[in-house]
């Protein structure tokens, strides 16, 4: 892996932590009302708060793998990690919102792209 990819890798690791943050633990904050484009009173209902947090859970693990993979030197692993963001992205792209596939899967479609070229 090249050190362009190891650094976007670690990007996309780090947005994913910090998704899980908002989703996990600043669940009925102002900035995942703005992030999610929801309103506050709506994160306030106890099913989106539950929905959120295990959600995050995932996010979380998601990043956690793509830094294993990235510090133990397994490309399979990034790469399974980056595509499931890809895919992620674009799911959320065609269900939610069309600019998730920059906001989500912007850095890891370059990643894979740096890793592939």
């Amino acid at each position: 892996m090249s050190i362009i990819t190891i650094v976007l890798a670690i990007l996309v690791a780090l947005e994913h932590f910090y998704i899980m943050y908002l989703e996990t633990f600043a669940t009925q904050s102002k900035a995942t009302a703005r992030v999610f484009n929801m309103s506050e009173e709506e994160l306030q209902r106890e099913s989106v708060t539950s929905l959120f947090k295990n959600q995050g859970i995932y996010n979380g693990l998601i990043a956690v793998f793509l830094l294993y993979g990235i510090f133990t030197g397994n490309i399979s692993i990034v790469v399974i990690f980056l595509l499931n963001v890809i895919l992620a992205a674009i799911y959320g792209s065609l269900t939610a919102d069309k600019k998730i596939i920059l906001k989500q899967g912007g850095l890891a479609i370059l990643a894979l792209l740096t890793f592939l070229f």
